[in-house]
């Protein structure tokens, strides 16, 4: 193997981002990929960048929130999962939902298409001691590996438990009780105000509801597993486990919703349905990650009104992901203190959602590929969305206390001038997100 090569392991959003943008730096990339060789627990198909756990990239504000912004660098540094996301959208109100499976085939069409970009099946066990290697194998590292990483940093592999939610087909959803309205009637065209759909929940079906998932059969972990969870994917049960109300005021919160079959009656809750493919034939359950076992899933979710003839394209499930304790062992390009030859990116580093892999992906593409064609490039700016996440998990945070993190606007910098708090929040919102176009678009010159 020549040291001109830049070998990434692992073919889900940040592989692919950091092999599409190497390649476009002119860099000879090899893409490892287990799959479908070695199958996962929640992937179906050997595509690259498959989407297992939502169809959605969250908000596409780039003025007003932090994920929205981060699209918006990720589109202006031609990103590959950003604008094959754009071409394959779903109305979702004011979020960035896409068609997966085409949306995957389209990733996998693009970087096989590219002349200097190679793909080699298989897994990867143990980590290389010469060129130049990307390890991008997300939360679902193989054993094999996580123990190489493991055996190699010295630290206690860190983990956390991600749930998935189910998917149901349309034709058997009830539409004479359920209704298509996006919350408040978000989107800017009628499609976009009814890309969702609802249903709604007296008071004695909720209490009901509840009742069902705290007392159903659920996955136990193995022996000596601690059930750490990621905060933004929490089980359904979990959250009922915490008080009875917080489903009510979380994923089923009734406000910004109007009944289209019984207006004059409020919901006490609501459950709420996302298309998940361009036909609108399947729709995922908002917010219902679930760790159920199948056959409690089906009573449970057919006690909602409107899904009691449900029929289930896919259940929803739980699995362990690993990430690394980033801030003592990566470096601020991503690379591992011990081995510079090695980058990390994706979730495996600790960063959480498929917009944030990616774009650690796009971070690490660029900076292998820089230091392989003998090029310096400055640090990412820490005001911008890619900065703060980076800087974030390689020094940011506490190495003791670290976990997933999205990104929020709680990892930026103060901007000069203004005043915190509840009434200038609008403002300050507005104000990072110039500072960081202005301050991304300065550092994506450095490659013109």
């Amino acid at each position: 193997m020549t040291d001109k090569i830049l070998h990434i392991v692992g073919g889900g959003m940040a592989g692919s981002e950091a092999a599409w943008q190497a390649a476009k730096m002119g860099v000879d990339v090899v893409l490892h990929e287990m799959r479908p060789k070695v199958e996962t627990f929640a992937h179906r198909t050997g595509d690259f960048a498959e989407m297992v756990c939502s169809n959605s990239f969250r908000s596409d504000d780039d003025e007003q929130n932090a994920v929205g912004l981060l699209h918006w660098e990720m589109r202006a540094a031609d990103g590959l999962i950003m604008t094959t996301a754009d071409r394959h959208k779903l109305p979702a109100g004011g979020a960035l939902a896409v068609d997966r499976d085409p949306f995957a085939a389209d990733v996998t069409a693009q970087l096989m298409a590219l002349p200097n970009v190679s793909v080699e099946y298989g897994e990867i066990t143990e980590l290389p001691n010469e060129s130049n290697w990307i390890f991008a194998t997300g939360p679902l590292t193989s054993p094999a590996l996580g123990e190489a990483i493991q055996a190699e940093t010295g630290a206690d592999a860190l983990a956390f438990f991600d749930a998935i939610a189910p998917i149901v087909y349309a034709d058997s959803i009830d539409m004479d009780v359920v209704w298509a309205q996006s919350r408040y009637d978000k989107g800017e065209t009628e499609e976009e105000r009814k890309a969702y759909l609802n249903c709604p929940m007296t008071r004695d079906q909720y209490e009901g509801f509840i009742d069902a998932l705290l007392t159903a059969d659920k996955t136990e972990f193995h022996e000596g597993e601690t059930a750490g969870y990621f905060d933004g994917c929490l089980p359904i049960e979990v959250m009922a486990e915490r008080g009875r109300e917080t489903l009510r005021f979380g994923p089923m919160k009734p406000v910004g919703l109007t009944n289209a079959h019984k207006p004059d009656e409020k919901p006490y809750a609501v459950v709420q349905l996302r298309r998940d493919n361009a036909l609108g034939t399947l729709f995922n359950i908002v917010g219902f990650q679930t760790k159920m076992k199948y056959g409690a899933q089906a009573a449970v979710f057919k006690s909602i009104p409107g899904l009691e003839n449900a029929n289930f394209a896919r259940l929803g499930g739980i699995h362990r992901n690993t990430f690394m304790n980033s801030p003592t062992l990566l470096d601020h390009q991503l690379r591992l203190k011990s081995r510079p030859n090695l980058r990390f990116a994706g979730q495996v580093t600790g960063v959480e959602g498929y917009v944030e892999s990616a774009a650690m992906g796009l971070i690490a593409g660029r900076m292998a590929a820089a230091e392989i064609l003998g090029r310096e490039l400055p640090v990412v700016p820490q005001d911008t969305a890619m900065g703060a996440l980076i800087h974030h998990i390689t020094g940011g945070a506490e190495a003791k206390t670290f976990q997933p993190m999205n990104v929020n606007f709680g990892l930026f910098q103060p901007v000069d001038g203004l005043k915190g708090g509840r009434r200038g929040r609008k403002d300050r919102y507005k104000a990072y997100t110039d500072r960081a176009k202005a301050d991304w678009t300065a550092w994506l010159a450095h490659f013109d």
